[in-house]
């Protein structure tokens, strides 16, 4: 039996990946100076105007997936005799999961017998995309969507995800610092390091003194926490700043051994509230 794979657009994943592994993403929908638009992962628009209009002021709002874009899908599926698994971003930032659920259940009461697999990832931007690519690689061996939810279960909860930023008025305006840390810290040149917890929460660990040390912490944390770099593709995630993920990448790769680092956008979904400047390093370890 064929296994679907749905997602959201938190994911940040390249489309192109999307689109070659047959990935069905339900994108998320973003307020910005009075207009919504759908986060289609740059497959239309590149994220470039959309970081500078952030840069120039404006203030993004996000809209999570409803239930009945999730029960449309996996009802059409479902009718077509395939299973389903639903990977979403982390309910603890989101209500993307929910919806999911109960999508699920509605679905599940009118075909009892449908196979409905629905992941709360407890992961963000290329966290969640991590996930979704060994999910996808356990699909190409032939496994059911049963059993791989039931790898993923496991996985998820070895996905360290580190985070910088470089403005934390953003992070500020999202709840996440108070408004006398962002305003010190802006002025003394403060960066947070900050994690996805085993909740699926973002925390901060620590903080450094400029943009240079931020990103030399997270090349050390990686090699510090990171199973088997040599056999690891490190995801690498940036709010308009390529040219610093290029020299995290180049670092991981001489100093940490990974085996391939993947460079993306943080897209406008998960940009909405990081903002321009944040970049952040996803593997797999021991434990988050």
């Amino acid at each position: 039996m064929k296994t679907i794979l749905i997602t959201d657009s938190c994911c940040d994943l390249p489309y192109q990946y999307i689109k070659e592994n047959e990935i069905e993403m339900i994108p998320l929908t973003i307020t910005i100076d009075s207009k919504e638009k759908k986060d289609d992962l740059a497959k239309t628009k590149g994220y470039e105007a959309f970081y500078q209009s952030i840069r120039e002021g404006a203030m993004p709002k996000t809209s999570q997936v409803n239930s009945y874009d999730y029960k449309e899908r996996f009802e059409k599926h479902i009718k077509a005799g395939e299973e389903v698994l639903c990977i979403c971003f982390s309910a603890a930032l989101s209500g993307c999961f929910n919806s999911a659920q109960i999508a699920m259940e509605e679905v599940k009461e009118a075909y009892p017998e449908a196979s409905i697999q629905v992941i709360n990832s407890r992961c963000a931007s290329m966290g969640q995309g991590l996930l979704i690519y060994y999910a996808m690689e356990q699909l190409k061996q032939g496994k059911s969507a049963a059993e791989t939810a039931r790898y993923l279960e496991q996985l998820k909860m070895k996905i360290n995800h580190w985070f910088t930023v470089e403005d934390l008025k953003h992070l500020f305006r999202g709840g996440r610092v108070s408004r006398t840390t962002a305003t010190v810290g802006t002025l003394l040149q403060i960066k947070p390091i900050m994690k996805v917890d085993e909740e699926g929460k973002l925390t901060a660990v620590e903080k450094v003194k400029g943009r240079k040390k931020s990103l030399k912490v997270l090349v050390e944390k990686t090699k510090e926490l990171i199973e088997n770099p040599e056999e690891q593709i490190v995801f690498v995630c940036h709010g308009d700043t390529l040219s610093e993920a290029e020299l995290v990448k180049k670092a991981l790769i001489e100093e940490c051994h990974v085996k391939d680092v993947w460079i993306n956008h943080i897209g406008a979904a998960v940009g909405s509230h990081a903002g321009p400047g944040t970049l952040g390093i996803f593997f797999v370890g021991p434990e988050r």
